[in-house]
């Protein structure tokens, strides 16, 4: 396993530092590292630019961390259980390619390592690790989205609501690990408070 361990982690990476969002920004003249809060990701192409125009980086920055964790999967044996969630020997490496995917998009090398906050390649990520997690907190977030009116609210609920989801189905240890995932996020949610300070 130690061998195959290097495949899900280098694939991870340099599939999450596809720079979705500037990429799609760029086909309409805009580049979004020097615009709005100058974050490459799904939320300032939405502002920049609209809805749907930000799709297809909603699309893509989810997909980055799920085919990493398939990658992981895949290359572990797929071990999962009934429910599809990832287990025993696939567990390993499937964390460590969603890991590398979202360092990937936070510090893309094919970006100037200029890259976003990982919140969509993290979900997609979840969406392999846990399905079952995912589809309740993907249900949480249509819920409050719709009562509330206000997506945004009801997708901070859907990530953060995804450990306490998990532990539904999977044992604290994989939670633990989820969180570990989480933390870069909010890792990269500091370093851009403190570049707002700066700037």
């Amino acid at each position: 396993m130690v061998v195959d361990l290097p495949v899900p982690v280098i694939a991870g990476y340099l599939i999450g530092s596809v720079p979705v969002a500037v990429l799609v920004a760029r086909a309409y003249g805009v580049d979004p590292r020097r615009v709005g809060d100058r974050n490459p990701g799904y939320w300032n192409v939405r502002e920049q630019l609209g809805r749907r125009a930000a799709l297809p980086v909603f699309a893509g920055d989810t997909a980055k961390g799920a085919l990493a964790a398939l990658v992981g999967l895949l290359v572990s044996g797929v071990h999962t259980t009934g429910l599809g969630v990832v287990t025993g020997a696939s567990v390993v490496p499937v964390y460590l390619a969603v890991a590398a995917a979202m360092a990937g998009h936070a510090w893309p090398v094919f970006a100037g390592f200029r890259g976003g906050r990982s919140v969509l390649t993290f979900a997609g990520g979840i969406a392999v690790i846990c399905p079952p997690a995912f589809l309740l907190a993907v249900a949480a977030l249509v819920v409050v989205a719709a009562v509330l009116r206000s997506f945004a609210v009801g997708a901070r609920l859907a990530v953060f609501g995804v450990p306490v989801l998990q532990l539904l189905f999977a044992p604290a240890e994989l939670v633990a690990a989820t969180g570990g995932l989480m933390c870069l996020i909010g890792l990269r949610f500091g370093q851009a408070a403190l570049t707002t300070r700066r700037h």
